[in-house]
């Protein structure tokens, strides 16, 4: 089976086709966001054209904003302010006559895990991306559960101190202290320790944010992932602490496993996930 992936990010259009977990055509164009809703779909209709083949049996396309899935429409899209109500699905399925398939990128981010990365192990985890936010994505019983308009799993926007939890526990704390998380991650590694305690404090209140995902749905893995999680060296040991020495139920704690992902082109198999996602919930119902 060929599938095709498309990741509509605010910058970039990366679009690839997939064969037995092997990208074998990749394309890739500018995101053209002060365009009409009309325009923008067509671009993205023209980049899925580039690799497209009559062997191709489904369109899994991730979106950095929320899908309606009952209409089928894409109701925003953070970076393209004309797409609002937009009828993406409907529309690619005319051009391309295949079966279409759209979701939020970080639902992407954990269905991707699941059939192509360390997810392939678990039937139950939460996908986290750590990057500009805090994203996450739900695999109960081996399937994506996406929620209401694919908004499940928005831990990063709960109350947390006086903004949100992933003003604290993503890319946002440093940025909030004018501060290059990069930068600083080249100083922790020798061994500034100052950038070293800022790491421990970025750990802290990621164990936090774990800690919320554990009272809410108890799964067998949390998978990080994004830019952030590239540090994990660096901010494990307070994100364990907190998990260690805060968390009150330790037994669930304790039998969760904490991943990274090592997966690459993460995005764009993420997004062909979905296609594998629905055939085989339409082939677990027949």
């Amino acid at each position: 089976m060929e599938i095709i992936g498309v990741d509509i990010g605010g910058t970039k259009i990366s679009v690839a086709r997939i064969r037995d977990k092997q990208i074998v055509q990749e394309y890739s164009c500018s995101t053209p966001s002060g365009e009409t809703k009309e325009m923008v779909v067509n671009i993205v209709g023209d980049a899925i054209q580039q690799v497209f083949s009559a062997r191709v049996s489904g369109i899994g396309i991730g979106i950095p904003g929320l899908v309606d899935l009952e209409t089928n429409e894409v109701l925003d899209v953070v970076n393209i302010p004309s797409w609002d109500r937009v009828p993406l699905k409907r529309w690619l399925e005319d051009r391309f006559q295949t079966p279409v398939f759209v979701n939020n990128d970080a639902n992407c981010f954990a269905v991707g895990e699941k059939y192509f990365g360390k997810g392939q192990a678990f039937d139950n985890f939460v996908g986290i991306t750590l990057g500009t936010g805090l994203g996450a994505g739900i695999i109960l019983n081996s399937h994506l559960y996406p929620g209401r308009f694919c908004g499940a799993g928005e831990f990063g926007t709960i109350y947390y101190r006086d903004k949100t939890v992933e003003a604290y526990a993503s890319g946002q704390f440093f940025k909030d202290r004018n501060l290059s998380g990069e930068a600083l991650a080249k100083k922790a590694e020798e061994g500034d320790e100052h950038a070293k305690r800022l790491f421990f404090e970025l750990g802290e209140h990621i164990g936090r944010a774990i800690g919320n995902v554990l009272f809410a749905l108890a799964p067998e893995a949390i998978i990080l992932g994004g830019s952030v999680s590239e540090s994990y060296h660096l901010f494990e040991s307070g994100m364990r602490s907190v998990l260690s020495g805060e968390f009150p139920y330790q037994r669930l704690y304790q039998a969760l496993n904490i991943e990274v992902s090592d997966l690459s082109n993460s995005a764009v198999l993420g997004a062909s996930s979905l296609v594998i996602d629905a055939f085989s919930k339409s082939e677990n119902t027949n």
